[in-house]
């Protein structure tokens, strides 16, 4: 009888082996590492943006770190603190030299950063870019909104807003390519699809509130009929609220603004009904994704495949993370919970 027992005792000792071996080796076909999607805490990974205090950044870099947090590695997040190119060159330049795992970029200006980000790719280190793109540079990809079709949905919205007909104008960064194309999506539909509605002037707000603020009054000097204004950011955004706010309070016609993002501040006024709608991005998905992205580019676990643009790439060149349009009845979702 005891014998027995040993003999059985032997056999599931055995098959417990096998299945342990079984498993082993089919986690192994699925992951060749054997690691899943883990890294090292000493990885380190940066996220660079420009106006760095901006709290439309928080999301986004709430997204690099759940990415962070999900895979293991470290982070860290550098920005120019003005909206200086020179200020970004330099904190861009600054990163590579410290040879971080890879760099996730929003690029304030396509053209003058195009060199540094082919520097940094030259030299082994990976950059995708994330919320405005430098499509000549050697980036391995954009995650990014659609801004021409986002611009085109607050083209339709603000059409809406003013009954199809009557003169708007658009408050922008004319320099930075993620706004450029926001404005053609705008200025383009309108032409197109609206052409009882003219397009009477295009300015640079700078991103700043106080900019867009004297922008707005002297658009509404020269042009007295304007019926609405297309900004294509936040900050500026409250600037052009403001002037519109004052302007209501005196008892003149309401101009209708169509902003872009959720800050408090944007997120107030369209509660107030000052702002009357907003053009929201999937940021957390910018972070996110841009991490997930560098991190497979660093492990080398991309395959090269050709995109739509008959480019060669690892990763898809492009990625729309979305947009959704804010309004009075949809904006207590959007302040921070």
């Amino acid at each position: 009888m005891k014998k027995m027992l040993f003999v059985y005792g032997l056999l599931i000792f055995a098959f417990l082996i096998y299945v342990f071996q079984y498993m082993s080796e089919d986690n192994k076909q699925g992951d060749p590492a054997g690691m899943g999607l883990r890294g090292e805490i000493s990885e380190r990974y940066v996220m660079i943006t420009f106006q760095s205090g901006l709290e439309y950044w928080k999301s986004v870099l709430k997204g690099f770190e759940d990415a962070a947090d999900a895979m293991n590695v470290s982070i860290e997040y550098r920005g120019a603190t003005n909206y200086d190119i020179h200020e970004q060159i330099t904190v861009l330049e600054q990163a590579i030299a410290k040879k971080p795992a890879g760099i996730a970029l929003s690029a304030m200006n396509s053209h003058a950063l195009t060199a540094v980000i082919n520097r940094a790719v030259d030299e082994g280190i990976p950059v995708v870019l994330f919320d405005a793109g430098a499509p000549n540079s050697k980036a391995y990809s954009l995650l990014a909104t659609n801004n021409y079709n986002a611009g085109a949905t607050a083209a339709k919205q603000m059409s809406e807003l003013i009954g199809g007909q009557g003169e708007v104008a658009v408050i922008t960064l004319p320099g930075q390519q993620n706004h450029i194309e926001r404005t053609q999506g705008f200025t383009e539909t309108m032409k197109k699809s609206y052409p009882d509605i003219e397009v009477v002037d295009t300015v640079d707000g700078k991103g700043r509130i106080e900019v867009s603020r004297q922008q707005t009054e002297e658009l509404l000097g020269k042009h007295p009929n304007l019926a609405g204004i297309f900004i294509t950011e936040a900050t500026g955004g409250v600037g052009v609220g403001e002037v519109v706010k004052a302007r209501m309070e005196a008892g003149k016609s309401r101009v209708q603004i169509i902003s872009f993002d959720t800050n408090k501040g944007t997120l107030d006024m369209i509660q107030d009904g000052t702002i009357t709608a907003s053009i929201a991005q999937g940021t957390w998905n910018m972070g996110y994704w841009s991490l997930q992205y560098l991190f497979h580019l660093h492990h080398d676990l991309t395959t090269p495949a050709p995109s739509a643009t008959d480019v060669v790439s690892p990763l898809p060149v492009l990625v729309d993370t979305g947009i959704n349009v804010v309004n009075k009845q949809n904006v207590e979702q959007y302040y921070a919970k």
